[in-house]
């Protein structure tokens, strides 16, 4: 009966593992769904949008065949679309609610001038192919979140919401590729799968069992035999001594049988176990029974209704951040203000540009601060749909215990993040608390008056209180006891003043002023209905005779001899030097002050006074 039981325990176990294994090969099914995106134009761009992306929950794999290199980079619509506005490309929509459709899309034609009383001769084929759009490559824009590029075959692991859609194409020229399908995974879980594999194990486990306690039985049923006496050969054969007589003969053989018997009971458990290793590789070969974990709630955080989205996310700031840098001390080293002028702007190009004049005129003359990109403490972009934008960016130096806060602006769509503002911060100073960088902020408009002090008016108070200290009108206004330009400038000229009176005491005279730079100011809004702002400032020293016979000389003053191009002027030298400032402004009824957060300072220019 025991062995009965055991086969009986065999043939269960062995279908309960068969099916649990037939779950998780045969009868699982396909684990993605595929969609085909059908291209039929030649254009050299395509864009998938968010909504096909989205057809199908869960992460999105995207697949392009091609000749070559093929380039996929993803961002919000928006951004696309108005990087793809002046170009011919085909766009993937959604027929309906689940089947894509491409349509070709061509650029909005341009308004004409208005036409003129002298004639104009019609435009010959070579001047309309002129006047096309020139091939753009969307290598390394800016305005991507990510972007990848692999040759032949792209494949693209995305998880995007519906707000995003993604570009693909070669290099902005050659036709994209038309070979394109996204996947989607499907939810196809075996969870009786490690059940059946396991219980199957444990039924063939107590089959072996039974099977083993049968043998043992056999065996002990038989007891000692012994061999009858010897009888005539006439006689019948005792079936009885020929039974024992073969079982004595064939021990040894039924112990081999035994053996054998063993090692392929031996291989079925191991057999077993592989299956259930399988098995259990997987969370979804086994049933769910625990409810989903709910994570904790968090704090909200609250966007104002109809702020746009913001320009950057942190870690598209961390690359732009990074190209800038590796552009500027490339154009520091060869002292290329073109170069320069790629990746910087406003007031700290012009720095630069006096800076490379001065290298290539004085030889140990120092090369301008690099710029630092990382750790990236602070990301605050401009909640702001159109161009220009920006990024406000606090960066902190681990290495040389300093820290810099710059502004990035991006001027349109197909033009790269440029460097306007960058200063050093102060010891110990105090940021404002400022919104999260997946928010943004608005820009403050110049002429704001929910501001202590409207944007625009900044530098030019500042100023005032250069040039008279404690008596200006606006001294009140701004925090001196965090302010220590203030008091380095105040140094600084009179330590000038006395170095000239000991030769021009009575031949000459050397005065200071400050007013505002060239460039516009920019400011951004902190969470305390404040702003944070950065604004241009010049310093001018004018050195003139006040003697008719007296001539201004320039014995100690390499770097204005090298601008001037004169070492000595009957009329006087004039010398200005560009400060960036960066301040935080409270907002109206704020009994806080304007603070000074940040400042960088660079000589810029020096001329003979006409």
């Amino acid at each position: 009966m025991r062995f009965v039981w055991a086969v009986a325990a065999f043939v269960l176990a062995t279908v309960m593992i068969g099916a649990g294994i037939a779950q998780r090969t045969i009868f699982q099914g396909p684990r993605t769904s595929t969609t085909t995106i059908s291209v039929e134009d030649d254009a050299p761009y395509v864009l998938i949008d968010g909504a096909v992306l989205n057809t199908l929950p869960g992460t999105q794999t995207l697949r392009a065949h091609g000749d070559g290199d093929i380039f996929a980079a993803y961002g919000r619509t928006a951004d696309m679309e108005s990087w793809l506005a002046d170009t011919t490309y085909t766009h993937v929509t959604l027929d309906g609610e689940t089947l894509p459709q491409s349509e070709l899309v061509q650029p909005e034609p341009t308004e004409e001038p208005a036409a003129s009383p002298t004639p104009t001769p019609a435009p010959s084929a070579e001047g309309d192919a002129a006047e096309e759009t020139p091939a753009r490559s969307p290598i390394g824009s800016d305005l991507w979140l990510d972007e990848f590029q692999q040759a032949d075959v792209l494949i693209a692991p995305l998880q995007l919401p519906a707000e995003m859609s993604v570009l693909v194409a070669t290099d902005g020229t050659e036709p994209a590729p038309t070979d394109i399908s996204i996947s989607w995974p499907i939810g196809n879980g075996t969870p009786w799968a490690g059940p059946l594999i396991v219980a199957g194990s444990i039924v063939m486990a107590v089959g072996v069992f039974l099977y083993i306690l049968g043998i043992r039985h056999v065996r002990r049923a038989r007891g000692p035999r012994r061999k009858g006496l010897p009888v005539p050969m006439t006689e019948p054969i005792d079936l009885a001594v020929e039974q024992s007589d073969k079982g004595v003969i064939s021990a040894g053989q039924t112990r081999k049988s035994l053996g054998a018997g063993r090692k392929a009971l031996i291989a079925i458990p191991a057999v077993a176990v592989s299956a259930l290793l399988f098995a259990g590789c997987s969370a979804d070969s086994w049933p769910q029974f625990a409810p989903s974990t709910t994570p904790a709630p968090t704090a909200s955080v609250i966007v104002p209704e109809g702020q746009d989205a913001p320009a950057v996310t942190k870690a598209q700031a961390e690359r732009i951040l990074s190209r800038i840098a590796k552009t500027a001390a490339e154009a520091d080293e060869a002292m290329d203000p073109a170069l320069a002028a790629t990746r910087l702007d406003g007031a700290v190009l012009a720095a630069r540009e006096t800076n490379y004049k001065l290298r290539a005129a004085i030889t140990d003359y120092a090369a301008p601060t690099a710029v630092l990109t990382k750790p990236l403490e602070i990301v605050l972009p401009q909640s702001y749909d159109e161009w220009p934008r920006s990024v406000l960016a606090v960066v902190d130096d681990e290495e040389s215990k300093t820290s810099s806060i710059m502004i990035m602006t991006q001027a349109d769509a197909w033009s790269p993040y440029k460097l306007t503002y960058q200063a050093s911060l102060e010891a110990s100073t105090l940021m404002p608390d400022l919104a999260a960088s997946y928010v943004g902020a608005p820009q403050v408009q110049p002429d704001s008056p929910f501001l202590i002090m409207p944007p625009d008016q900044v530098a030019a108070a500042y100023a005032d209180i250069i040039d008279k200290g404690d008596e200006s009108e606006f001294a009140g206004m701004f925090d001196s006891e965090t302010d220590h330009l203030r008091s380095s400038i105040a140094a600084d000229r009179q330590r000038r003043l006395d170095d000239f009176m000991t030769t021009g005491t009575n031949t000459g005279q050397l005065t200071f002023s400050a007013v505002p730079g060239t460039f516009d100011p920019f400011a951004i809004a902190t969470l305390e209905s404040g702003a944070i702002v950065a604004v241009n400032l010049h310093e001018v020293e004018n050195a003139t005779p006040t003697n008719a016979d007296a001539v201004i000389k320039l014995p100690s003053s390499p770097t204005v001899k090298a601008l001037a191009g004169a070492d000595q002027s009957p009329t006087g030298f004039s010398t200005t030097y560009t400060d960036q400032l960066f301040f935080y402004v409270p907002g109206q009824g704020s009994s806080e002050k304007i603070r000074l957060l940040g400042y960088a300072s660079a000589l810029l220019d020096a001329k003979v006074i006409k």
